[in-house]
């Protein structure tokens, strides 16, 4: 290999290697959303009195909560995404969702219902929810552990559960035009055990793909 060769070479290697995990993260997301698009569209679609359940402040609540987890997890997966760093100064990004999830709740308990609270917590689909998001998470995690392979995390599991997280929160945000269960009871406790399944699931392969 002569020299002008070998110096186009080592050029293109370092270009390669110093795509921003943000760029690699989002081309990986938006190559997977449409597998999930599809997913929700063929078996679930958006619920059919969309436009009544957008007057009901929980319904949109629902949404809050969802994209707080999304953007606080993605925040997190590209700062762990760099090698020697730690969730410090990070995690506690991750209780914006807590929060949301937590004074919707204390709003719903100060309010007259008509339903009582374990029927509003137990809720009409929680099998569905318990099987739609981790579903349609998959193909989200997938891209997400792609994108953040062009980092150098340190911890792979937990960043591979972070990105469960963030895959989980898009996931959810979809569920939620389709579930008729607006009760932030509901959500805290199906939404959740949703999200805790893919970040185990996450954990478990990040600790395998984004080991180096």
């Amino acid at each position: 290999m002569d020299t002008d060769q070998l110096i186009r070479t080592l050029a293109a290697d370092n270009a390669h290697r110093a795509r921003p995990v943000g760029f690699a993260l989002m081309l990986a997301l938006l190559a997977a959303a449409p597998v999930s698009l599809l997913m929700f569209f063929t078996e679930l679609g958006v619920r059919p009195d969309v436009m009544v359940a957008m007057r009901n402040p929980f319904f949109d609540l629902k949404f809050a909560v969802t994209l707080a987890l999304a953007i606080s997890a993605i925040a997190v997966s590209l700062h762990l995404s760099r090698p020697e760093v730690s969730l410090r100064g990070f995690g506690w990004l991750l209780l914006a969702p807590v929060g949301i999830l937590t004074a919707a709740i204390g709003g719903e308990m100060m309010m007259p219902q008509r339903m009582p609270m374990m029927t509003r917590l137990v809720g009409k689909n929680s099998w569905v929810c318990l099987t739609a998001i981790p579903l349609m998470s998959l193909p989200l995690l997938a891209g997400a552990l792609i994108g953040l392979r062009h980092g150098a995390p340190s911890r792979p599991a937990v960043a591979g559960a972070i990105a469960g997280l963030l895959s989980a929160g898009l996931a959810a945000t979809l569920y939620a035009s389709h579930c008729t269960d607006d009760s932030p009871l509901f959500v805290a406790a199906w939404y959740t055990i949703a999200t805790a399944l893919v970040a185990a699931i996450g954990a478990l392969a990040g600790a395998k793909v984004l080991k180096y």
